[in-house]
């Protein structure tokens, strides 16, 4: 199959790209500034094609020879280009996540793919409980630009008439077996700073849970529903642990390493980031305060659709995979050894 991958040097873009060459497809990669396309492992990825675009303009910013050449000429798009962070503008989110995700529909559109769009199981907002598949997106109720921006896009895809589907992963990390991570970022940067004691104390709601998913899991399974397009047309899967961590064993399995600090969990009621030493109080704000919503909230994300579609079950997760991640980060810098 021909398939065009936007977001293609990015942490997820780039190892699926390796996943689908080694599965024998023809791979075209979107990029911007970085043309670099790497796996996991930090391996290069050789595909077929690079294409520079940015997906925030009209056509990607080609003229209409190109657009329609590269339309022409694929049978998928997967959509895997979006900003992650937590800290940007509206602007900013909505010209990447939304704009974004209106112009590679009219890629697809104009040559007549299929689309595989590539959201985020946290456009249920701050709501609790299982939260199935194909549950209506929420109107309002999110932690941040970053959801609301993606559920803006998903609603731009199921407004489509293309046959799409729709990949929501969970919160991504490392590989389930090593750990390994080819970039630290985003939620990385946040654990670091807890680990290491520079912030000690997050607020946090008894009993809230962690959906930590591994890598491979979610690469993995956006190329299973990319080779079942025809049945997963419609559909929306979820991309998940299965298995959502309790905030306290989480900060258990960072304590059980002595030379880290274990972060006090406080009540959101109790908890004053204006009582924090200057230091730390600027590092919450700047950095471990964006995450903070996801220490208060228990949403149990159903994955029977992608379970269904694909027969493959999330590799296990708990406090063995959150001590596998460590272990990787202290093997190569990450973290401190002692």
């Amino acid at each position: 199959m021909k398939i065009l991958v936007t977001g293609a040097a990015g942490l997820l873009g780039g190892e699926l790209c390796r996943l689908l060459v080694a599965a024998g497809h023809s791979v075209t990669a979107l990029v911007h500034t970085n043309r670099d396309i790497r796996a996991n492992d930090g391996a290069p990825v050789t595909v077929a094609e690079t294409v520079a675009g940015d997906v925030s303009l009209p056509r990607f910013g080609w003229d209409a020879a190109q657009f329609a050449a590269i339309a022409a000429s694929h049978e998928l798009l997967i959509h895997c280009a979006a900003t992650v962070r937590f800290d940007l503008d509206e602007a900013d989110y909505r010209s990447v996540n939304v704009e974004g995700t209106r112009h590679a529909l009219a890629l697809a559109e104009a040559g007549g793919m299929a689309y595989l769009h590539i959201g985020t199981a946290y456009v249920c907002g701050t709501r609790n409980g299982v939260v199935r598949e194909d549950d209506p997106l929420p109107e309002s109720g999110f932690a941040n630009g970053y959801e609301a921006s993606k559920a803006a896009g998903e609603r731009l895809v199921r407004a489509s008439g293309l046959g799409w589907a729709i990949a929501r992963p969970a919160i991504v990390l490392g590989d389930s077996a090593s750990g390994a991570i080819r970039q630290f970022d985003t939620t990385y940067t946040a654990f670091k700073l807890i680990a290491e004691g520079r912030v000690r104390a997050m607020p946090a709601t008894p009993g809230a849970t962690l959906d930590f998913v591994p890598i491979d899991h979610v690469a993995n399974g956006v190329v299973a529903i990319a080779e079942r397009m025809a049945a997963a047309k419609g559909g929306t899967f979820h991309l998940v642990s299965g298995q959502p961590l309790p905030v306290e064993r989480f900060a258990a399995a960072i304590g059980s390493y002595p030379h880290f600090h274990q972060p006090a969990l406080v009540p959101p009621a109790s908890f004053d980031p204006a009582a924090l030493a200057p230091l730390e109080r600027r590092l919450f704000r700047r950095i471990a305060g964006l995450y903070a919503s996801y220490f208060q909230r228990d949403p149990r994300f159903d994955d029977t659709a992608f379970r269904t579609l694909t027969g493959r079950p999330c590799p296990p997760t708990g406090e063995a995979y959150i001590r596998t991640l460590i272990d990787h980060c202290i093997a190569v810098g990450f973290l401190p050894a002692e």
